[in-house]
């Protein structure tokens, strides 16, 4: 390890940010180098979208390089929060960029009945029992992967625009807050739309 590596070791995120201000480039690389974990992470959740993992990678990093451009130590409330939120905001800018793949039975069914994630890391029901609001039948967990494919088609023309956006991004494990965040919407918006598609959805899985 280098004696700059060293102290930059010793320093917090936001001291960083301002001795890069002031001029030491070194520290971007530094910075990207320490947080390209989180850019792997966040492409293994988005992988469902249907993009390939290299390429959400080289997408995720640039996200990071713009965190280390753009973080405000006075506006924002930590770097590892804005780079996450920057990193998945490029990542799904880019998969909708390039069209998303909606009909990929496999992974959407595997999606659907992996437990979800809380903001603490806790395990919590799945994703299919959260949008359904009721826990689901031992028939309706085993739906084959066509009705699965005929299931993700009928939401999809059955959700607004906005709607199918936050299902995208509530499907990578994201909560309402994070969303709201990807999508540059009030929180209050995109935890209403997330009833109003638990609803629908619903309604489709009870006919």
């Amino acid at each position: 390890m280098s004696v700059k590596e060293d102290i930059y070791n010793s320093m917090t995120d936001e001291e960083l940010i301002t001795a890069l201000r002031d001029g030491d480039n070194d520290i971007a690389d530094y910075l990207c180098n320490k947080y390209k974990n989180l850019v792997r992470k966040n492409a293994k959740s988005m992988y469902i979208l249907g993009a390939e993992p290299e390429d959400l990678i080289q997408e995720g990093m640039i996200g990071l390089f713009k965190a280390v451009r753009d973080f405000d130590p006075g506006r924002d409330a930590s770097f590892m929060t804005f780079a996450g939120l920057c990193i998945s905001r490029q990542m799904y800018n880019a998969v909708q960029a390039a069209g998303r793949q909606k009909n990929i039975p496999l992974n959407t069914y595997v999606s659907l009945y992996e437990e979800t994630e809380s903001g603490n890391g806790e395990k919590g029901s799945t994703i299919a029992e959260l949008l359904a609001d009721d826990a689901l039948s031992p028939e309706q967990e085993l739906i084959d992967k066509e009705n699965v494919a005929d299931l993700i088609e009928r939401i999809d023309k059955e959700l607004s625009s906005f709607e199918n956006q936050v299902l995208d991004l509530y499907l990578t494990g994201m909560n309402y807050v994070q969303i709201a965040g990807v999508l540059g919407k009030d929180v209050k918006s995109t935890d209403n739309a997330l009833q109003r598609i638990r609803s629908k959805i619903k309604k489709m899985v009870d006919k």
